[in-house]
C-alpha cells in the first residue's frame, strides 16, 4: 500500500489517501485489532467510509469557491438522477446503512415515480432524501452552481455546472488501495446505490440486494476516472 499507484487518479489524491489509510493501519496495530476484523473492515469498505468523512469533512473546513456558491436547494434533486452504468458507487458498509434505512419503506412510492432514474431513496412528491442521515460518500460530494445546468444534464445533456468535492477521489482512491493491498486475499467489492436502494424498496434482504447490486470489477476504476473529471471541471470554474 505504502507504494501502490492507482492509474487514472492524480497522485496528490493517492497520496492522501495513502496516508489515511496508513494512519488507520498504525491505530488499528496500536489497538491490537486481529487481522480477520480488519480484513473484513477493509474489504467492507467500513475503513472507507470511515476515513472518507474524516477527509470530507477536512474539505468543507476550506471549500472550493465554486462549493460556497452552489445553486443546492431541498427538493432540486436533479443530482440524485443516476443514469450512468454505475448507479452511483458506494461501499458494501454504506449498502449496509442505506439497506437499513429504506427497508421500512418497502412497497411505497420512490423516487422511480418521479424519473424513471432518480434514486429510489427520494420521495417522489418532495423529491428529499428518505435516508439522508445514511447518505453515503457520493451524494456528500457532489454539488452544483447551475440548478439548470443539473436539469439539462439529467435528461442527458452536458452542461457546465455539476462538480465533485476533492473527498469524493480520496474516498474512491482509497477503495481502490485497498483493493490491491488485499489482491488474492479478500475481494474487495463496490456496488451500485441505485440498485441496492431498488432492492430495499421491493422488501428484498440485505444479502439478496447486495447480490444484485454488486458492480463488476472494472466500475470503481471507471467512477475513479469520472469523479475526476468532474474535479477538474470545478477547479476550472
Amino acid at each position: 500500500m505504502e507504494t501502490a499507484d492507482l492509474k487514472g487518479s492524480p497522485p496528490q489524491v493517492t497520496d492522501q489517501a495513502r496516508r489515511l489509510l496508513l494512519a488507520y493501519l498504525s491505530t488499528a496495530e496500536a489497538q491490537s485489532l486481529p487481522y480477520s476484523k480488519l480484513a473484513r473492515a477493509l474489504a467492507n469498505g467500513e475503513v472507507t467510509a470511515q476515513m472518507g468523512m474524516i477527509a470530507h469533512e477536512e474539505v468543507l473546513k476550506s471549500p472550493p469557491d465554486a462549493y460556497r456558491d452552489a445553486a443546492c436547494a431541498s427538493g432540486c434533486a436533479f443530482c440524485c438522477i443516476l443514469s450512468g452504468e454505475d448507479g452511483g458507487t458506494i461501499t458494501g458498509a454504506e449498502a449496509a446503512r442505506m439497506h437499513a434505512a429504506l427497508a421500512p419503506l418497502a412497497g411505497q412510492p420512490d423516487g422511480r415515480d418521479w424519473h424513471a432514474f432518480a434514486c429510489p431513496s427520494l420521495d417522489p412528491v418532495t423529491r428529499t432524501c428518505r435516508a439522508y442521515d445514511a447518505r453515503p460518500i457520493i451524494c456528500r460530494s457532489f454539488f452544483s452552481t447551475d440548478a439548470a445546468a443539473c436539469e439539462e444534464n439529467a435528461n442527458g445533456g452536458e452542461a457546465d455546472g455539476a462538480a465533485v468535492l476533492s473527498s469524493h477521489l480520496i474516498y474512491l482512491a482509497m477503495h481502490g488501495l485497498i483493493r490491491l493491498a488485499l489482491a488474492g486475499v479478500i475481494k474487495v467489492p463496490s456496488y451500485s446505490l441505485a440498485r441496492l436502494a431498488a432492492g430495499a424498496f421491493s422488501g428484498h434482504s440485505l444479502e439478496h440486494s447486495l447480490t444484485a447490486a454488486r458492480h463488476p470489477p472494472r466500475m470503481l476504476d471507471d467512477a475513479r476516472k469520472g469523479s475526476g473529471v468532474a474535479l477538474a471541471r470545478a477547479r476550472r470554474r
